[in-house]
């Protein structure tokens, strides 16, 4: 008898990175009766993109907690976590793991200089010169470290235990994994609003950053960080444009375009609309696809320009709680060579509409 074909368990709020055509799954978590329950901490999965199938690792070294809402990426061949959400709340530790080894140990790192941010989960991240760029975030300060002048820190009243205040913060901070070292630039323009659960993309020098929850409310600005001169800008778009959300993602499909995908809207609505961004027309333009419903999955650059999602929830996680899904799904930005068969396995039709746009420019 046939065995089944080994998928990963559905998650929501896990990490994902690609690296030589390899997806790679950590942590997060699902729902088991009423109950929230985090993912193995010591397991890796491994989805190859080419064949369609699935692997799962098990991993040794100082094996993180098991988390949700931390932040993942991949630099030279490495995946980095930092932050994130475990049973004791948020925490501000920074782990790696080697991913083309075949040990896939994990190091605990103790940086060597500066201070590390406070902790903090539903953070983003850009990876820039060898060095990783931390945006944003929600978490715990102590009062005394609270600068109320700056505003980079924006209490939420609702919580708070004697002299330690959780909220959300526009924070800045750069890890060099060669130095150990952490830093904050001095950051020139207007910063945007403090929040967390946004999205961020990287495109040349310049990152992006997109929406998310700010205290009450959830937003579609743009915001885009030049990290030569570590100065802050507005997008002002010229379109009409995404509704407010939190928990999407965006990913860069060009050298000048953006693609935002799903989230949670201002009314607590799961959302599975499709958007480009040009930075450069400042054009938003909503496109079509298959897909349904997504909040707090992952989003990873492919080759040719593809955007490979995987998991998240169909459902508003406060409320319900149940649809938590374990698909991975390709956006094509670009047609694929005629032989090229694999998306097939995977997505129902070619997102015409996203070909022809990258094909005027």
């Amino acid at each position: 008898q046939a065995q089944p074909a080994l998928v990963a368990r559905e998650r929501s709020g896990h990490t994902a990175v690609v690296d030589e055509n390899l997806l790679y799954v950590w942590g997060g978590y699902m729902s088991v009766a009423d109950e929230e329950v985090f993912l193995p901490n010591d397991e890796i999965w491994v989805y190859d993109l080419e064949r369609g199938v699935w692997e799962v690792f098990h991993m040794t070294g100082d094996v993180p907690p098991s988390m949700s809402g931390t932040c993942g990426c991949s630099l030279n061949g490495h995946m980095y976590i930092f932050g994130g959400c475990d049973d004791n709340g948020q925490t501000n530790q920074i782990y790696c793991v080697d991913l083309t080894d075949g040990k896939y140990m994990w190091r605990k790192i103790m940086h060597k200089l500066g201070s590390a941010p406070s902790p903090r989960d539903k953070l983003s991240c850009w990876v820039y010169n060898g060095r990783i760029i931390y945006f944003g975030g929600y978490g715990h300060k102590l009062l005394t470290d609270i600068d109320s002048r700056n505003r980079s820190f924006i209490v939420d009243e609702a919580s708070w235990v004697e002299d330690v205040f959780w909220g959300w913060n526009n924070e800045v901070h750069i890890f060099d994994p060669m130095e150990s070292s952490w830093n904050e630039p001095q950051i020139q323009g207007r910063a945007p609003a403090p929040r967390a659960a946004h999205s961020s993309a990287t495109i040349g020098c310049k990152g992006y950053i997109c929406g998310g929850r700010v205290m009450e409310t959830r937003t579609s600005d743009t915001h885009c960080l030049d990290f030569e001169s570590w100065t802050w800008s507005e997008i002002i778009p010229v379109s009409p444009i995404p509704m407010g959300r939190s928990w999407h993602t965006l990913t860069a499909v060009s050298d000048s375009t953006l693609f935002l995908f799903g989230g949670l809207s201002v009314d607590c609505k799961p959302m599975s609309d499709g958007w480009l961004l040009d930075v450069d027309t400042k054009n938003w333009r909503e496109v079509e696809h298959p897909y349904r419903d997504k909040l707090w999955h992952t989003a990873c650059p492919g080759k040719d320009s593809d955007v490979i999602v995987f998991g998240g929830s169909c459902d508003y996680i406060l409320l319900v709680d149940t649809g938590h899904c374990n698909d991975a799904l390709v956006f094509q930005m670009q047609p694929y060579p005629l032989f090229s068969n694999f998306t097939k396995r995977l997505t129902s039709q070619y997102l015409i509409e996203l070909c022809e746009h990258l094909n005027e420019k």
